[in-house]
């Protein structure tokens, strides 16, 4: 059986969200990537809600000068980092979404750690 790109992501994504799961004292991370933008959010899975979130998308119409490049990826995670820690929010469980920890993921994962999160 042939498996596209997108499968493998989203067996791997299965098979990371077995393992994971946000709480109220430890939320999750969650990471997604587009072809045009980057989104992290701050996930709540026993009540299902999202906490905090932010993208380039945001930052964009906010008036920062974004590309998709691994230093907007860093201000993204340090944004939903500041958004986390104004709900008091300091740690978190990271997700990164059946995604290879690697580039732009990276970046926005040590943008969130510069931003006060501990992982």
């Amino acid at each position: 059986m042939a498996i596209d790109k997108q499968g493998a992501r989203r067996r791997r994504k299965i098979r990371i969200r077995k393992k994971i799961n946000g709480t109220q004292a430890r939320p999750r991370l969650v990471v997604y990537r587009s072809n045009a933008h980057i989104y992290a959010q701050v996930v709540d899975d026993v009540s299902g809600e999202t906490l905090a979130a932010s993208s380039t998308l945001v930052l964009a119409r906010a008036g920062e000068a974004v590309k998709l490049d691994k230093a907007s990826a860093a201000l993204v995670g340090k944004d939903v980092a500041k958004r986390a820690l104004e709900k008091n929010i300091t740690a978190v469980v990271f997700d990164r979404n059946g995604y290879i920890y690697h580039g732009r993921l990276k970046a926005l994962a040590d943008g969130a750690r510069e931003g006060g999160l501990t992982f």
